[in-house]
This record gives C-alpha cells, structure tokens and sequence, in this order.
C-alpha cells in the first residue's frame, strides 16, 4: 500500500469522480484508475462503486477514507518535522473557520502568516463547527476555528477557548423591535427565524437556551452562511440570531439585545496528535502556545 494510492482514493472520494480527481492530482485518468484498482486488489474489497453517472464509497471504502487521511496527515507531518528540525517550517497548514469568527482576525493573520513563512502551503476552508471539527480529527485540517455552546465537548481534538459572548437578535430597520435595545426571549420567539441547519453547532446555540425557557421557534430558512442569514433578514423575511461581535458587521440591520441570551463560546482546535510546526507557528500568532 502506498501513500499515493491513498491520496488518489482520498481525491476520488472529495472530488466524487475519476476525471476531477486526476486533474486534481495531476495524473492521467488511466494511471489514477490502475492504481486504485491495484489498492482495491491489495485490500481484498471495491472501494468505490462505480456507474456512468456517479461514483460512491463503498461499506469499505467508507472505513478506508478517514483512515487514509490520517495517515496522509502523518506523512506530511512527518516531513515537515524533519524539515522544522534544519530550522525551516514547511509543509501544509489547513486552516477551517467558521464565518463568523471575531476573536481573531484571520484574513490578517493569514497574511502575516504566509509573509513570515513562505514555504508553507496555506489553505483555508469555511464551513459549520462539526464538520470543521471532523476535519480536524481526521486530519484533513490543522487547525479551526470554532463556536460552540459553553460545555460542548470536542472529542478527539485539542482545544482552547478564544473568546466567550453572546447572541443577539437581529433584525430590519423597519421592524417593530429595531427601535429596542434590548427584548425578551419570550418576545423574540413569536417571530419566524432565519436560523442555521437543525442539527448545527451554531443552531444549538440557539435552541438550548429556548428550549431551559421552555420556547420553541418557527425556523422558515435554513442557511449555512451568516452573509446569506444576513440578505433574507434584510429582505424581511425573518430575524436571526448571531454572534454580537460579528451583528456589528452586518450593514443595514439592527441589532437588539435578548434576555436570557443564548451564550457562545469561540473556540481553535488542533490534532489531538499535537500541532505540526506550521500549525503551531499559526497558533503562536493567534496567542495560543501548544506542543508539538
């Protein structure tokens, strides 16, 4: 079994086909597809199953993926140990977020990173907290940033809290609350939410403190971004509930405070293996100090 073989299986189950997964890994279809084939024969088991119009993971190819990551992960880490150990930091640095992280200013740091050290290879992906965090154990990211409710646990993942706040409501200019400082958690919960996916760390932020208030919500939009959270409130179609920190960039709409406010916590995750040394210089950057 070799490290190439993983990282096409790995392409093909990101990109969800042969073609895109050889343009990504820079090889001719054929090659990518023999090799597979040959990990296939090696293993005893199909690990994608394959018809005209789409390619899926199988039973075993679901149990190979993570796996694979992790060791891709290792490799690279090892590398870049090696390297780190001359007195030069190289290698990757996948970095996930959230959109709306406020503790720190990552399009900042992000260019005084890649400044600093620019043999290192610098990726970010925006996503919600879970799948960021599955990322991260499975080492397909380095580090993420996160937001949680207080007490969540992240299992399989180091952790430190950056930053603790609270959620408010935000709404149009010409709502009837617009002209509130603040409101009633009972008062918010009469009106039709633009809310994230049911399920979702950034929902539960939400749901947890009307559910000790024994209140529910009419969630009519789901959305996974707060910049598209934004335009349907904007257009009245609902209110939503974000992070106080970042409501103040979210131009043309106001902002009220709620009591009881559903609190949050703003969190960076790293290997539970430890940080890499791009990874644990990015940390350094952002006041976090961790081992290697």
């Amino acid at each position: 079994m070799e490290l190439q073989q993983m990282r096409y299986v790995v392409a093909v189950a990101e990109t969800g086909g042969f073609t895109r997964a050889a343009e990504r890994c820079h090889v001719v279809q054929s090659a990518l597809s023999h090799q597979i084939a040959r990990l296939e024969k090696e293993l005893g088991a199909r690990l994608f199953d394959r018809t005209s119009r789409s390619v899926r993971l199988t039973a075993a190819g679901e149990a190979f993926v993570p796996v694979a990551r992790q060791a891709l992960a290792a490799a690279e880490r090892a590398r870049a140990e090696v390297e780190a150990a001359t007195g030069e930091v190289r290698g990757r640095l996948a970095i996930g977020a959230i959109s709306t992280v406020g503790a720190v200013n990552l399009a900042r740091e992000l260019g005084a990173f890649r400044a600093a050290y620019p043999k290192v290879r610098v990726s970010l992906r925006m996503d919600m907290s879970d799948g960021l965090i599955e990322r991260v154990r499975q080492g397909a990211l380095d580090v993420a940033f996160v937001g949680l409710v207080p007490g969540a646990r992240t299992a399989g993942v180091r952790e430190k809290v950056l930053a603790r706040g609270e959620l408010v409501a935000v709404v149009p200019p010409e709502h009837p609350l617009a002209g509130r400082e603040w409101t009633t958690l009972a008062r918010v919960a009469r009106e039709t939410f633009v809310d994230y996916a049911a399920g979702s760390a950034a929902r539960r932020q939400r749901e947890e403190v009307f559910r000790a208030a024994g209140l529910t919500a009419e969630v009519a939009y789901e959305v996974t971004t707060v910049e598209f959270l934004a335009e349907l409130v904007r257009e009245g179609l609902g209110i939503g509930m974000v992070p106080e920190v970042f409501a103040r960039r979210l131009a043309g709409l106001r902002i009220v405070r709620v009591r009881p406010a559903p609190a949050r916590t703003e969190r960076v995750v790293w290997s539970a293996l430890g940080a890499s040394p791009a990874a644990a210089a990015f940390l350094a950057r952002v006041g976090v100090e961790v081992g290697t």
